[in-house]
């Protein structure tokens, strides 16, 4: 690829946009998504990381002091879980990006890893720099196992075993569900962190 197409970031691989095979383009989606989203998390400070945008907001808090019946987690924090996929609450950034943790953990756990444990086994933080180290350790995993797959390997059924949905289609659908799990649950941590700032610019 010549250096006027090479747009963006060095730090992403920009040739796999010349590669035209469906594993690199949801490489290449995957990466570049990635390098946008962890751009701005990076930038993130603990009170935009733990900003309630509304009551009854989803928070990641301490054992003990959750306002759900449910939680996911082990250790001293838990995530505070909805009643269904369709609850009204909206959620704190520390909040999807513990989501994004764990979503990102049972896959590369039930595609990569020893297909043992679940999402309920991920430790999570309250405190925004562990918290984006634990999110960047199981996107780092996901993006390594999905980069060094033979490119036919896309195609295969059941080479996931994470939900029953996984394991009765073909790869590539896996690789493109957790893509857009990234890319909207990223917009979503984006606009929050506008938000915070406008709403606290003075």
């Amino acid at each position: 690829m010549s250096d006027d197409a090479t747009y963006g970031s060095p730090d992403f691989d920009w040739s796999v946009l010349t590669v035209p095979t469906p594993l690199a383009m949801v490489r290449g989606q995957l990466g570049f998504s990635w390098l946008e989203v962890l751009g701005r998390l990076v930038t993130l400070s603990q009170e935009e990381f733990a900003w309630e945008p509304g009551p009854d907001a989803l928070r990641i808090v301490r054992r003990g002091d959750e306002r759900t019946p449910r939680t996911l987690g082990i250790g001293e924090w838990v995530m505070e879980w909805p009643e269904g996929s369709d609850s009204p609450q909206p959620r704190t950034i520390a909040w999807l990006v513990a989501h994004l943790t764990e979503a990102f953990f049972e896959r590369w756990e039930w595609t990569f890893g020893d297909r043992i444990a679940r999402r309920d086994a991920v430790a999570f933080s309250g405190e925004v720099d562990p918290a984006i180290e634990g999110l960047t350790r199981w996107v780092d995993l996901w993006r390594t196992g999905v980069d060094e797959l033979p490119e036919d390997q896309v195609f295969t059924v059941g080479l996931s075993q994470a939900t029953e949905i996984d394991a009765q289609a073909p790869f590539g659908h896996l690789v493109l569900h957790m893509n857009r799990e990234l890319i909207h649950h990223g917009a979503e941590i984006m606009v929050l962190q506008d938000l915070y700032r406008a709403r606290h610019a003075d």
